[in-house]
């Protein structure tokens, strides 16, 4: 499966149908490249925010109600791509309200139009503290397609080994992790914690970032980060583990070919057996479980 992964600027935009064609651009300029997968990055969504009033704009709670309103259209326009372009597509995440809840969500998008969708669990401080977003209800989604099974780990969530590893005991073998930071040392962190779930896992996985400035945003406004392909350091694989990289704060698109083939090869006869071990281990719950739910791409 030939993937693309984005370095995606916050840029504003008159109006939503300006927007969508800044959106098909975009997955245009993939499908070209010959990608099946495209993974944007968190929060790529709060570009939209640019077509609110200034008031809305500086008002970073309202915001949130806002692009709940808009989530429907949001929506529409990445179904009809995906089955336009008979692509996969990993949307920006979105702040959506559901139950009364402020939740950042990440749906995914195929030729049958949307499948399925990841809230985030693990909320940094911002979003807690100052932006009100709350963490989603324990579901992890497993998405199954002809070529492999992948999960989706949004920024701060790939920097805990739950997640990823129990997507992975229960068949996956690709982790996707959309961020959006704002500085060097928190896009060093959801690396870092890709790279660990990669060796943890002995699977591939695969960061998406938002880069540049968008002063016009309070919520977003600096970011910093790259795009990136990961994998264990074991045989067949990279010896450092690093596929491929982007270069920081470069706009456009990572183009990588993954091979899943290899995912079992490393499993199965590895120079260590970290994936299997991993399972050994004993995980307890003190308060909400966490479900696995199977979507079919």
């Amino acid at each position: 499966m030939v993937i693309a992964s984005a370095n995606y600027p916050i840029t504003e935009h008159a109006t939503f149908a300006d927007w969508r064609k800044h959106v098909e651009l975009w997955v245009v300029d993939a499908v070209n490249q010959n990608a099946g997968l495209l993974l944007f990055p968190e929060y790529g969504a709060m570009e939209l925010v640019s077509i609110f009033s200034r008031d809305i704009r500086n008002d970073i709670r309202r915001q949130v109600i806002e692009l709940d309103f808009l989530k429907d259209k949001f929506c529409n326009v990445f179904s009809e791509l995906a089955r336009k372009y008979n692509v996969i597509i990993v949307a920006p995440s979105i702040p959506v309200i559901e139950n009364e809840r402020n939740v950042n969500r990440v749906f995914v998008f195929s030729s049958k139009g949307l499948v399925g969708y990841q809230d985030k669990f693990f909320m940094t401080r911002f979003e807690n503290e100052e932006w009100g977003i709350q963490s989603g209800i324990k579901n992890l989604t497993l998405f199954e397609a002809s070529w492999g099974t992948f999960g989706i780990q949004i920024c701060y969530d790939v920097e805990f080994s739950l997640g990823s590893q129990l997507l992975s005991s229960m068949g996956a073998s690709l982790i996707l992790a959309p961020s959006c930071t704002e500085t060097i040392r928190g896009a060093t962190r959801v690396h870092i914690g890709a790279r660990a779930r990669a060796m943890e896992n002995q699977a591939y996985t695969v960061v998406s970032q938002t880069v540049g400035n968008a002063l016009w945003s309070p919520a977003v406004d600096i970011n910093y980060g790259f795009a990136a392909f990961y994998s264990t350091p074991d045989k067949e694989m990279p010896e450092e583990g690093i596929i491929s990289t982007l270069e920081p704060q470069k706009v456009g698109w990572l183009i990588q070919e993954l091979v899943f083939s290899k995912i079992k090869t490393v499993r199965d006869t590895g120079q260590v057996f970290n994936f299997m071990d991993h399972q050994h281990l004993h995980i307890g719950f003190k308060s909400e479980k966490i479900n696995i739910i199977k979507k079919s791409i």
